[in-house]
């Protein structure tokens, strides 16, 4: 089910995007349109909102960094400066969390519906009589901008909630990373919901002497067991794929095996291959080297340039998923982690005799100038080596919890000519 699939009585674009105006414009699944009712009930000063719908239909709205508890992004007004724009959100509480990941684990098609992008209508309701408020109440935005405007909100605290409805339409868990938990977070607790349902292994049995044990295994007669048997191998297709279809059997093939894999992976406990997106997942398969014609039609359905593609190919190879994650996007990590390494990088570049060398920090970006090296910090508390190639920054190393052996990687992938 695609996000513009919508319960009963509530309006949505059968493309999956939003009309182009209206109140509508910023919303199509019924969980982004309630995020802008909440804010729309929150102030009768029509006049704003309509403003910051302009705004935000303009572009004026910077990027946006969410939290717990907050959104937040620079809003470009009248003046030359951005204003610093936020929206404030009440987390909840340890048991109202256990209240919703008690919803959420009470159906399995519950999870399986959050990992396809959406937000189940039922799991709202029971997660609302149960006293968890995961939509937002109008009375819980709480808007914040250094603007001069007495408004509440003023049109850049409403061009900001506009603009991340669209965001909140493609996935939900930005809902419950404002509420106060990550989708990792929340994965993690409900796989130890699952574990700690299953039904206990029966006590071990009692020990015995190690001298009583050998000899006991002294008066058997053993051989040496048979050899394994060749592996079994799934059976091909039973016919051919139309030839209308444009695929071969090698490649439905590969695919069957692939999913059959995963497949085992998550009866095994590993259920992070279920919450990539499509774009990771065609990166993971491209980064499992099936050839080049494989790499091309992955790369063409992701819409990325092949020079993209093909860096967060090898940022799978080195980072898996976070890999791709630290490779797209720039995250604001606590400020003590970035000035900590800056701090040793520059020991050991001092060390190196390298002590010109201006390091330039920015976000969990560390760039070393003049060396084609940068330092990325990931959310797994990580550092990421990159090398800078042909005007583009390239993932180079896996990742090291120690930012110096993450350069010293990094250096000896420098390009020659440096």
């Amino acid at each position: 089910m695609s996000p513009s699939r919508t319960p009963s009585g509530v309006g949505g674009s059968p493309s999956g995007r939003a009309p182009a105006r209206g109140k509508r414009a910023f919303a199509a699944t019924w969980w982004g349109q309630a995020w802008v009712a909440a804010l729309e009930d929150s102030t009768l000063d029509s006049g704003r909102l309509s403003r910051g719908r302009t705004y935000a239909r303009k572009g004026m709205v910077g990027e946006i960094a969410v939290a717990p508890g907050r959104i937040k992004a620079p809003v470009q007004g009248s003046r030359p400066r951005p204003y610093r724009s936020s929206v404030h959100l009440p987390v909840l509480t340890d048991s109202q969390w256990e209240a919703l990941l008690d919803a959420i684990a009470a159906r399995a098609g519950r999870v399986a519906a959050l990992l396809d992008g959406e937000l189940p209508a039922d799991l709202v309701e029971d997660a609302r009589g149960a006293g968890v408020p995961l939509l937002p109440k109008p009375t819980e935005l709480d808007p914040e901008c250094s603007c001069p405007d007495w408004g509440y909100p003023c049109k850049h605290a409403a061009a900001l909630c506009y603009a991340i409805a669209s965001r909140i339409d493609d996935d939900p868990f930005v809902l419950f990373a404002l509420r106060g938990r990550t989708r990792e977070r929340i994965f993690a607790e409900l796989r130890t919901r699952r574990t700690a349902d299953r039904p206990a292994a029966g006590q071990a049995p009692a020990g015995v002497p190690a001298a009583a044990a050998y000899a006991r295994w002294a008066e058997e007669t053993r051989s040496l067991p048979e050899p394994p048997g060749p592996a079994v191998r799934a059976p091909g297709l039973p016919v051919d794929p139309p030839l209308s279809s444009g695929l071969a059997a090698a490649d439905l093939e590969g695919l069957t095996a692939d999913a059959a894999a995963r497949a085992q992976r998550v009866l095994a406990g590993d259920f992070s291959s279920l919450a990539l997106t499509q774009r990771q997942d065609a990166v993971r398969i491209a980064a499992s080297d099936r050839g080049l014609e494989w790499f091309h039609g992955l790369q063409q359905g992701t819409g990325l340039r092949p020079v993209e593609f093909a860096r967060l190919t090898r940022a799978w190879r080195y980072g898996g998923a976070t890999g791709v994650i630290v490779a797209e996007e720039p995250s604001t990590p606590d400020p003590s982690a970035p000035a900590a390494a800056r701090t040793a990088v520059t020991g050991a570049l001092t060390d190196m005799a390298r002590d010109a060398v201006a390091l330039k920090a920015w976000r969990n970006r560390l760039t070393l100038g003049g060396t084609g090296i940068q330092l990325r910090y990931g959310p797994d508390r990580r550092w990421y080596p990159y090398v800078r190639q042909d005007g583009e920054w390239w993932p180079c190393a896996p990742a090291d919890a120690d930012p110096v052996a993450a350069f010293a990687a990094a250096w000896e992938k420098r390009p020659a000519s440096r």
